[in-house]
């Protein structure tokens, strides 16, 4: 077909229109003696156009025809193109399987005679069942025609797969009763194999997942779960061991690879204790085990359990045995932690690169619908068997006829699942390869979306739809749990059925509500009426309880987020921040339910809400801003009373700031992963306390010192910050450890300085704890001189003549964290000039003082542990905790400061990178320290946030535990490692502290 210089031929110019990507290739096919009786046949054009891969299509047809008449000659190929050429149906379901299928293609090369299996379009050929497929096995005498004939039955479901003759259910359908058949065919080859095994014993083969629910993919594993018993007069171990044998033989006449290939592999991984567990037991043993030892996914996964091989009486025997154990699951002890757990997506072991392409397990994939609507079976198929389907749409039907699903959020959702495991057989369909990622390369997306109807813009049709049901399925997957229940309690639309009242307190219970009544009351409250507010709180709720139900205490959040709107429900802002802001409400729901003191600073203050909303609102704010805007609040107010009533509600403010932003940090969003920096997580948290402290003591000292002298204090007048105050390192819960320092003016008499001195620092004292509704701040000045017994504010001479003369090696300990933070600024740096040298000590410590200090550290051991502690999770006075490290950090701080500069600061974690700069200690035991130093404060941390009351050990209830090891980054049913894990950590700081500390 030559074409003049310049010009493109007709045909050229066809082809393009018909798809043909490489119509230069496709003339010389066209051209090819093989298909010279049909080449200028337009039908075969247009059908060739109409399939997915017109490219691919003539190819195969090309391979075809030659291996035709290789195999019958000249006859057989004329056979085959009359045919085509006559017969449509057969022209659709050939041309259809070779556009789409590069495997099926080499298939008919290798056996071209197979092409006959795609001729007859008799109304039974239409939808096969097993006994079809055992028909088209029948000839089967070895696992290579057993692969060969499995082969032609499956290109008989492609066929009618591509061509739109069955949908996606029933070609799964039909992919898993040919999965039944070639079980039934490789056992009967191990059977005849092994005639002797074969009469001593009785087997049955149980499908499992997608086989077991009748809904397979084109190349899947096929798990199975086997059960033998022996056969009469048989010994039973003698038995166990043909029928492991007989079982062992089925399993590899599938998987294993011939001059054929291979069908699919046989999975029994599923069985009682997976690959470590016998490949066969009795049915007795099965019980036993799922009765004593079996977990809630081992349960999830015999909801599809399906006798398919082998006996069938014990087959049936097994199912109709297990099937009770599958229905009371959720009534075991750990189902709600176990939910807990699977419905965190496991896509870690996604390779990043492929999480957004992953089909199955990445967000909005196949796993999420599966697993949503397993969850709802295993809730509610207890008391309804309409419910028990293998089969996820059926069983989704089934969820949206009775009510407990909304039969919108069950029509999008069978919509997208749908569509996603059409994409995912044609993904599988090309190379016949088990993959669940969707492919990258144009030509591949090319071919997939016009094998689902897409022909305009295939690739970017397919992106378009492929985006949109995925979405669907990640906004419908937390909906369709909670949903029903407002629509149960807002009752709305009469007529429709819902959830009753007892149905949706199981589900509440199965998705971690203690208190399923009461959060069916807080849910009526709230989404009731036809008011405008309660419907965006029926459209807000959904997703909230999803968030609530992640979290230790999902009671808790519900309860707080009705006391929230009850406040600001009247707020024109409020609803629409969290309805229109994308993060207000995932941010909301974390702080809601993480534990008792985030909630309660929001509860005083309710439009703090408004931080969570902001992108820069939970920003940490530096001591210069608050200062400032303490000191502003301050100025305004009348009187020390309401000036330091508006500093604290500052301070209140802020507190509510850094815990919201810990937590989210802790917890992670959708759209801000968890912070893997503990020790950044730490810090922040200890630098924004304690200059929050040091604002609030800032705008107190003022609003005193204006209410009773004015603008001048009759002596100058420095707060020195002591203790983790002055390290930077307040916790939550912490008091506020200071000394009093004052020099009386010129011409001031001594008396009347000290005498305002004392009447200033009491009045600060009063001022900050006075019950009001923001949370008190406790001044705690015992570490001074004298203790209790001394007076509470010293002049500087007075400091440096007890320093001088009466100073212990443990006040120059308690100095190293000494730091002006109010007040006469040149004053405090005075005060340091005179306490240096006794922090940091000319030559060091002698002998004797660091023998004192490690006596008095054994001593606080053994004395000031509390009554019945375990002193392997006390994080303050416990083996390996905060005392510990940070006494092993400052007996290096008061030996080596005076030489090392890095040394002189009051933070334990500077301080500790720097003797490790200076090789006072290797980096390996720096680490150890700091690890365990971190995690102990974290510890505290979290028990103040959890409980709202400071402490040194792990909470004793369940659920506060609970909430403790959320925040740590534990998940549910994991307090254990936390537990274990602390204990570790800690063990190996307490090991570097006797060593570097005790000298031992």
């Amino acid at each position: 077909m030559s074409v003049p210089r310049g010009r493109r031929s007709s045909t050229f110019t066809r082809l393009l229109r018909h798809g043909f990507t490489d119509p230069s290739a496709a003339e010389r096919l066209l051209d090819a003696d093989a298909l010279s009786a049909v080449r200028s046949d337009p039908l075969l054009l247009d059908a060739l156009g109409a399939t997915a891969d017109p490219d691919l299509a003539l190819l195969g047809l090309v391979r075809l025809a030659e291996a035709q008449e290789r195999d019958s000659g000249e006859t057989g190929r004329r056979e085959l193109l009359d045919t085509l050429i006559t017969a449509k149906p057969l022209r659709d379901r050939l041309l259809g399987v070779l556009g789409a299928s590069e495997a099926l293609a080499d298939h008919l090369a290798r056996h071209p005679g197979d092409w006959q299996a795609l001729v007859t379009y008799e109304p039974r050929d239409l939808h096969p069942g097993v006994e079809e497929f055992e028909r088209g096995l029948a000839e089967v005498d070895d696992p290579v025609s057993l692969r060969v004939a499995y082969r032609r039955c499956l290109l008989s479901i492609a066929a009618r797969d591509v061509c739109g003759t069955t949908d996606i259910a029933q070609t799964a359908a039909e992919l898993a009763d040919l999965a039944t058949a070639t079980l039934r065919a490789a056992l009967a080859l191990a059977r005849t194999a092994a005639p002797g095994d074969a009469a001593q014993c009785r087997l049955a083969v149980i499908a499992m997942g997608k086989c077991g629910g009748h809904e397979l993919n084109y190349v899947s594993d096929v798990d199975v779960i086997f059960v033998g018993e022996a056969a009469e007069g048989a010994d039973e171990g003698k038995a166990l061991q043909a029928a492991t044998r007989l079982a062992s033989h089925m399993m590899r006449i599938c998987s294993e690879t011939t001059v054929e290939g291979t069908i699919w592999p046989v999975d029994a991984n599923l069985r009682p204790e997976g690959r470590n567990g016998p490949l066969v037991r009795t049915l007795a043993s099965h019980l036993a085990y799922y009765e004593r030892w079996a977990k809630t996914w081992e349960f999830q996964a015999l909801l599809k359990a399906r006798a398919v091989a082998g006996d069938p009486e014990l087959g049936e025997a097994y199912v109709k045995a297990v099937s009770p154990l599958v229905w009371q699951a959720a009534e075991r002890d750990n189902f709600v932690p176990d939910v807990q757990k699977m419905r965190r997506r496991v896509i870690e072991n996604i390779p990043a690169g492929e999480v957004e392409r992953e089909l199955k397990l990445g967000p909005g994939g196949l796993r999420d619908v599966e697993f949503a609507v397993q969850l709802l079976q295993l809730v509610h198929g207890r008391s309804d068997a309409s419910l028990r389907s293998g089969t996820t749409l059926d069983a989704l039907d089934a969820l949206a006829d009775g009510g407990y699903v909304g039969r919108v959020d069950a029509v999008q959702l069978d919509d997208a699942y749908r569509f996603l495991r059409t994409l995912e057989h044609r993904i599988q369909l090309y190379r016949l390869r088990r993959t669940h990622l969707v492919p990258e390369d144009d030509a591949d997306l090319r071919r997939i979306g016009r094998s689902m109807g897409m022909r305009t813009e295939p690739i970017t049709e397919l992106n378009r739809a492929w985006k949109r049901h995925t979405s669907s399925v990640r906004r419908l997957h937390e909906k369709l749990f909670y949903r029903p229940l407002l629509d149960a309690v807002a009752q709305l639309a009469p007529g429709e059925t819902r959830l009753s009242t007892e149905a949706a307190r199981e589900r509440l219970v199965a998705l971690g509500y203690a208190d399923p009544s009461a959060a069916l009351r807080h849910l009526e409250a709230l989404a009731s009426g036809v008011s405008r507010k309660a419907a965006i709180q029926r459209t807000l709720l959904p997703v909230l309880l999803g968030w609530f139900a992640d979290s230790a205490d999902p009671d808790a959040g519900l309860l707080n987020f009705r006391k929230v709107s009850d406040a600001l429900g009247k707020t024109p802002w409020y609803l629409r921040l969290l309805r229109d802001e994308g993060a207000a409400a995932e941010n909301l729901a974390r702080v809601l339910s993480a534990g008792r003191l985030a909630p309660d600073l929001l509860m005083r203050a309710p439009e703090a809400v408004a931080l969570l909303g902001d992108p820069h609102g939970l920003d940490q704010r530096g001591r210069a801003q608050l200062e400032q805007e303490v000191l502003a609040a301050v100025g305004r107010a009348d009187g020390a009373e309401q000036a330091v009533g508006a500093a604290r509600g500052v301070r209140r403010r802020e507190l509510f700031r850094t815990t919201a932003a810990d937590i989210i940090a802790s917890y992670g969003t959708e759209d801000q992963p968890v912070v893997a920096d503990q020790g950044a997580l730490v810090d922040r948290v200890g630098s924004a306390v304690s200059d929050l402290t040091a604002a609030t003591l800032a705008g107190t000292l003022r609003a005193v010192v204006r209410a009773g002298w004015g603008d001048t204090l009759p002596t100058r007048f420095a707060v020195i910050a002591m203790g983790r105050f002055g390290g930077h390192e307040l916790g939550y819960g912490s008091d506020a450890d200071v000394l009093f320092v004052h020099e009386p003016r010129e011409g001031v008499d001594d008396h009347e300085a000290a005498q305002a001195a004392n009447k200033v620092v009491a009045e600060m004292r009063r001022l900050l704890a006075l019950p009001t509704a923001d949370p008190p701040l406790l001044i705690d000045a015992d570490l001074r001189p004298e203790g209790k017994s001394g007076p509470l504010v010293r002049t500087l001479k007075s400091y440096e003549a007890y320093y001088r003369r009466w100073s212990l090696v443990w006040e120059a300990q308690a100095l190293l964290r000494a730091e002006p933070v109010a007040g006469d600024a040149e004053l405090g740096r005075s005060f340091l000039d005179l306490v240096d040298p006794l922090r940091y000590p000319a030559e060091g410590l002698g002998d004797d003082a660091v023998r004192e200090i490690r006596r008095l550290k054994a001593r606080m051991e053994s004395e000031r542990l509390p009554r019945g502690a375990d002193p392997t999770l006390h994080t303050k006075l416990g083996r390996g905790g905060l005392s510990d490290v940070e006494w092993t950090v400052q007996l290096m701080q008061l030996q080596h400061g005076w030489a090392e500069p890095g040394l002189r600061t009051t933070r334990t974690r500077e301080a500790l990178g720097a003797a490790c700069a200076a090789g006072l200690i290797p980096g390996e035991e720096a680490e150890v320290l700091d690890e365990a130093w971190v995690l102990a404060t974290r510890v505290r941390n979290a028990v103040m946030l959890v409980r709202g009351r400071a402490g040194d050990t792990f909470p004793s209830d369940g659920r506060e535990l609970g909430a403790v090891g959320r925040y740590l980054g534990y998940d549910p049913g994991h307090v254990g490692d936390m537990l274990d894990d602390y204990r570790r950590i800690t063990r190996r700081a307490r090991a570097v502290v006797e060593e570097r500390f005790y000298g031992a």
